[in-house]
Formats: structure tokens, sequence, C-alpha cells
């Protein structure tokens, strides 16, 4: 998993400098890791000069909280978890409507519980819908109300987008033309093989 976690990385933009494990017989309730290990975590970022710090499993927001204590109030390493490593990744590839709507209710979902009045703020989020953070419980309410407005919004206008893609596909299966799909990680050859299946029938033809 860690040599998946360096091809996400990778695709997202970021360069692995270094590589971290832990043997537990069960996960840290309060870290995932150990606290040791998560301070270990820390001064290696600081010492490469890191920016940010992906952990191979997903944290609860309690534990994002944890993490980034350590990490220190004003330190410049951010810390993201696999599931937000991969809805960034999302974020980056989505070019239909309906798959940027879809990427941007995850990523609220996934950001309204891990707001807090010293960690994430909605201006922090990169892609965001461009509110301002800041500290205090009246701004925290009013992240969270707001995120909480968006989400509803994003439904709204997906559950519209989902019924027109059906209106549509519905029209191409009255087609009887075979349908075929290439799934994989970005730089995994996906174009490549297209290339070649797409030569083969001409050459066939």
């Amino acid at each position: 998993t860690l040599e998946e976690l360096r091809r996400l990385a990778e695709s997202a933009g970021a360069e692995p400098v270094e590589i971290l494990t832990q043997r537990r017989p069960r996960p840290d309730p309060a870290f995932l890791l150990g606290r040791g290990k998560v301070q270990e975590v820390a001064r290696a970022a600081q010492s490469a000069g890191a920016g940010l710090v992906l952990v191979d499993e997903s944290l609860t927001p309690a534990q994002q909280r944890n993490w980034e204590e350590v990490m220190g109030d004003d330190a410049p390493v951010k810390v993201v978890d696999r599931t937000r490593l991969i809805l960034d990744i999302f974020a980056q590839r989505a070019r239909t409507a309906e798959g940027k709507l879809q990427v941007e209710l995850a990523q609220l979902t996934y950001l309204l519980p891990r707001l807090t009045g010293r960690g994430a703020s909605l201006g922090q989020q990169e892609g965001g819908i461009g509110f301002r953070g800041g500290a205090g419980e009246r701004k925290l309410e009013t992240d969270r109300r707001k995120i909480r407005d968006r989400i509803a919004f994003l439904k709204d206008r997906l559950e519209r987008v989902i019924s027109i893609r059906e209106q549509q596909r519905s029209a191409r299966r009255s087609v009887p033309v075979p349908v075929v799909a290439l799934v994989g990680y970005t730089n995994a050859g996906k174009s490549t093989l297209l290339n070649a299946l797409a030569a083969g029938s001409s050459d066939r033809r």
C-alpha cells in the first residue's frame, strides 16, 4: 500500500522524500500511530523541509486535530490522510459537470466535521468556495452553516444533472453499440492501451 500511496502522491503532484512506518498491534485512538512516532514524523518533515505529510490511512476528525497540534500551530506542514489525497486527485481530474459536483460534495462532506476554531477553515481549502477563515465560535458556526448550505445546493444540482444524464444514457442504450470502459490510475497506460486497441481494430477493418 505504500507503493500505491507513492503513486497517488505523484499523481497529485507531490514528490515523496521519506517514508516512515510503525508496526502496532492496534491503531492508537488519539493518533492512529503512537504519539512518539507522530513526533518523529514531525521532526523528519521539518528536517527534510517538507510541506506535506501523507498518512496511509483515513484519519478521524479528532486524530486530524491531534496531528496538527503535534505539527504546531504555525507549522507550514499540512497533514493529509489517504481519503483527502484521493479527493484532491479527483478534483484535479474532474472534467464533467456531474464529476465536478460529486467531487466538491465529497470534499465538503469530508471537511465539515473537521472544522474547528483553530484548525481547518474554509479559506484554507484549495479550490474551495472562497470564504475567509477565522477564529472564534461565531465564525466557526458561520463557516459550518455556509458548508451545509453549499452541500444542500450541490445535492439539488447533482440530482438534476443525474436525471439529465440518465435520459442521455437511455438514448444511448437504445442503439445496439457495445460500450467499453478503461479504468486505472493516472499514468497507468490507459490512453496507450486505447490507442493500441483502436489501431488494431482499424488494421482488421
